[in-house]
């Protein structure tokens, strides 16, 4: 007779196992401390055989050169019928940016919010549906060769999204974009991680120095592929355009650093506006000019002023959610959620306010040059 305690150990291992694939979205153990450079502009490659789907490009982070690098985007085999592919992500984790791997499921979950373009807008996909067992391409959003591929249809996508190429949520200048609650329980419900092809894809892409952030300067050679690997193929595509870099890193250093990109603020790990680094008021301009002095005196004293109200209404806003939830006697989940939103509230004013000095600056009136030594 069989022993019942090997019968309870096997029914506790199966019931773990089934348990497995429904784990939540998890996040790769690195944390970056500068963010992800903007998302490169590219052509998709046509699609190569029916069942294949879309999974599009992202910046992956090399510790070993302290550098991202580019994940060409790619067509991938569904592992099974009625399966989607859910985009991974980069997000402000409060001392880092962290990367949130993507996976396979019968709905779309979150994906940060990232606009990645053919059908992945920020939320859920437009580039396709199952059908009869069957996948079907909205011709719309997809490059797909009609003589070969018959299942298609066309649907007219309207993008409400915000036009942008930024690459992650959060942080300072980052996606402000929540899970919705079907999102959230995709990521609960049973998923596959991605494929072996799809780990293969990336090691290549990893092991190629050109796809570094440092070497293409946001402008990956290869920025999308056919089929996973094939980086030497038919079919291959390169960015059009660049996305910026936000920060050397220590792959970048001495390579140059100049460009738009690099003077975003870097992210703050202040929580509530009153342990943000407090401004300096403002100094008197010196142009040699006093009416262009009084002028940009005038303007900083503006900003100043105006921020500073900025910053007492955050945290009046913020005060007042901590007395409601200590009202309601909340728990530590609750408060945890609450005071990550407000880190979030916090580094995006810090980077408005931040990005409201720059452009003031560069309006400021160049200094008078001082005037020539006269000859004795």
């Amino acid at each position: 007779m069989q022993n019942p305690y090997i019968r309870l150990i096997f029914a506790f291992l199966v019931m773990l196992t089934l348990c497995l694939p429904a784990a939540a979205q998890v996040s790769v153990g690195i944390t970056v401390a500068f963010a992800p450079p903007d998302l490169p502009v590219y052509e998709q490659p046509i699609c190569p055989e029916e069942g294949y789907i879309w999974t599009p490009g992202y910046w992956a982070y090399d510790p070993d050169f302290g550098d991202y690098y580019w994940v060409p985007g790619t067509w991938v085999l569904a592992p099974e019928v009625g399966f989607l592919w859910t985009p991974g992500y980069w997000a402000w984790g409060g001392s880092g940016f962290i990367f949130y791997e993507g996976f396979w499921g019968p709905v779309v979950g979150f994906y940060g919010g990232i606009n990645y373009g053919y059908g992945y807008f920020g939320h859920g996909y437009e580039g396709g549906r199952w059908d009869g067992g069957r996948f079907f391409y909205n011709r719309s959003v997809n490059n797909v060769n009609v003589t070969i591929i018959h299942n298609v249809y066309n649907t007219t996508v309207i993008n409400n999204t915000t036009v942008t190429r930024v690459s992650y949520n959060g942080g300072n200048g980052g996606i402000n974009e929540r899970p919705r609650p079907e999102e959230e329980a995709a990521a609960h419900a049973r998923h596959l991680p991605p494929v072996p092809d799809q780990r293969q894809h990336v090691q290549a892409a990893r092991s190629n120095p050109e796809l570094r952030a440092s070497l293409n300067r946001g402008k990956p050679p290869i920025a999308a592929t056919p089929k996973p690997g094939a980086f030497n193929e038919r079919g291959v595509v390169p960015a059009r355009k660049a996305g910026a870099i936000h920060n050397a890193g220590p792959g970048n250093a001495g390579r140059g650093n100049a460009g738009p990109g690099n003077n975003v603020p870097r992210p703050t790990t202040a929580v509530h506006p009153n342990e943000l680094p407090r401004r300096e008021r403002p100094g008197p301009a010196n142009t040699g000019n006093p009416k262009l002095d009084q002028k940009y005196q005038q303007q900083q004293e503006k900003l100043y002023t105006q921020q500073e109200r900025d910053r007492q209404k955050l945290q009046q806003q913020q005060e007042k959610e901590h007395q409601q939830l200590a009202r309601q006697n909340a728990d530590e989940a609750r408060k945890q959620q609450v005071e990550q939103r407000h880190q979030q509230q916090t580094e995006q004013l810090h980077q408005r306010h931040s990005q409201q000095q720059q452009r003031l600056q560069e309006k400021q009136p160049a200094p008078r040059p001082a005037p020539p030594r006269e000859k004795r």
